[in-house]
């Protein structure tokens, strides 16, 4: 079992695999539970606490400690600076502490930064320092958002609660949230997605009998509404068009109760693998995974030419930003640049036209991302819906007006999940009809 020092050493191991080596921080944490020293159960919760914290808030402790007179090089003295600027400014570890730590540095400037950023009189600034944002995340968001903005960024940077989706084709989530509270894990039913438990605790649910029997998959609330979005029918073909390693590829098998038939499509073979893999620890078998030509613009190839005009449903969960995932996924924070935005929003729409050659008359296309923003979302559904072909479908068609209330827009049309309304990553989804004829 690793001391105090050794695991501060892990984490900041882990912070420069992420931070200077460009790794997402889920690899680095697998990577580094594997080798040793072996940690216990309590270690490795800390340590995915610390090492998300210390991405999250990465902007505003590079801040505090230049408050403080220090620069953050990315190397492990750089992790450990940020490790212990985290605990001060976010885990209650005082200035001592601090000191006692990682000397040289003036930890009491260190908590005193955010006084510094709330000094500052510009709001898009202060809130992108304060949010660790970048500046033009920031501008979107006070311009599309409003009074909103600030508490929207706050919850971006809280840690989210672990939430698993129930394959409801081998169980039900009483009988899972039953094996948690046997194990003392804290869980509780999802509030909007039918089969969702969010864990209250961090724990290796990889590790678990009931993960490697295909029981659950580690699957966020938004994400599995966006399945339940598709609604689709058991018996029809169903397409997801952009579908990775098949998340919600397998919410959708579950929801079709493995009748039809479901093609995965995705430019990426090591991903289909994955997929082909968990289909089968999911006890799917209407499955079928191939690969799509990463251009959009590229001809079908002959495999795929047999469902053009045939899917009653497509799924587009389209390639975006991930602003509405950084809670989850922090990497966006420090990786994104403003002209991604223009070069995203246009492969977005590619995808979408491409994806609408499969969709049988009065079948729907369902797009959808985990944006905040309108540039990849409304703007998108916008330039797709000018031809004519296709319309809008108001979610309460198909939700019900009550639940399609909680989760929608006030247009009633898009799917709008926010962290600090819904609890859940930011989400965006729209349902558009191809005319019968």
């Amino acid at each position: 079992m690793p001391s105090e020092r050794i695991l501060d050493h892990v984490i900041a191991e882990m912070w420069v695999r992420v931070r200077g080596e460009g790794v997402f921080a889920s690899l680095a944490l697998a990577e580094g539970f594997k080798r040793p020293p072996r940690m216990s159960a309590a270690e490795r919760e800390e340590t995915v606490n610390a090492l998300y914290g210390m991405l999250q808030h990465d902007r505003r402790l590079a801040f505090a400690l230049e408050h403080a007179g220090k620069r953050t090089p990315l190397g492990i003295h750089g992790g450990l600076l940020r490790l212990w600027a985290y605990r001060v400014l976010e885990d209650g570890a005082t200035p001592a502490q601090a000191a006692a730590a990682c000397e040289g540095v003036d930890w009491a400037k260190v908590a005193e930064a955010d006084r510094a950023i709330e000094a500052i009189v510009d709001r898009t600034a202060r809130m992108a320092l304060r949010r660790s944002l970048p500046d033009f995340i920031a501008a979107r968001l006070i311009a599309e958002y409003g009074r909103e903005a600030g508490a929207l960024a706050a919850e971006l940077s809280e840690r989210p609660p672990l939430t698993l989706r129930v394959n409801t084709l081998k169980t039900q989530p009483e009988d899972i949230l039953d094996e948690l509270r046997q194990a003392r894990i804290p869980a509780e039913s999802t509030a909007l997605a039918d089969a969702g438990i969010n864990a209250m605790a961090w724990f290796n649910v990889f590790a678990t009998p009931y993960f490697q029997q295909g029981m659950v998959e580690v699957q966020d609330e938004a994400s599995q509404l966006a399945a339940e979005l598709v609604a689709p029918a058991p018996k029809t073909l169903v397409v997801d068009f952009c579908a990775g390693a098949g998340g919600k590829t397998l919410a959708l098998g579950a929801l079709m109760k493995n009748r039809g038939k479901l093609v995965a499509l995705d430019p990426n073979r090591e991903r289909l693998l994955e997929l082909r893999k968990r289909a089968r620890r999911a006890g799917l078998d209407n499955v079928q995974a191939l690969e799509l030509p990463a251009d959009p613009a590229a001809p079908w190839p002959r495999e795929l030419k047999g469902l053009i005009g045939k899917a009653a449903r497509v799924l587009v969960d389209a390639p975006c930003t991930g602003t509405g995932a950084l809670r989850r996924k922090p990497e966006p924070r420090w990786r994104l640049k403003e002209e991604d935005l223009e070069r995203l929003a246009a492969k977005q729409e590619a995808l979408a036209r491409k994806a609408m050659e499969l969709v049988l008359p009065n079948g729907r296309l369902i797009y959808a991302t985990c944006s905040l923003l309108e540039e990849e979302n409304e703007r998108v559904v916008e330039r797709l819906l000018s031809d004519g072909d296709f319309s809008l479908v108001p979610l309460k068609e198909f939700l019900g007006r009550e639940r399609a209330e909680r989760i929608a827009d006030p247009s009633g049309h898009f799917l709008k999940l926010l962290p600090h309304r819904h609890g859940t990553d930011g989400f965006f989804g729209a349902v558009l009809r191809r005319k019968k004829t």
